[in-house]
């Protein structure tokens, strides 16, 4: 996973708990749906990266 990945999963992660406090906050229970599906999604973003890294070590292990 490259750096510029790894910022932008994390910001999309944080910009997530962001909208889940704000709509915990004002009884927004749409901005905290929007922030829980946008940090699941950057969770998910995060965990592909991490099987395609473990992939390319599996490959460079064997060669």
């Amino acid at each position: 996973m490259s750096i510029a990945d790894k910022v932008k999963n994390k910001a999309e992660e944080l910009a997530g708990k962001a909208k889940q406090g704000i709509g915990e906050a004002t009884d927004n229970e749409r901005l905290y749906a929007e922030g829980q599906a946008q940090e699941t999604r950057a969770h998910a973003k995060q965990a592909g990266e991490h099987v395609k890294d473990a992939g390319r070590d599996v490959r460079d292990a064997l060669s």
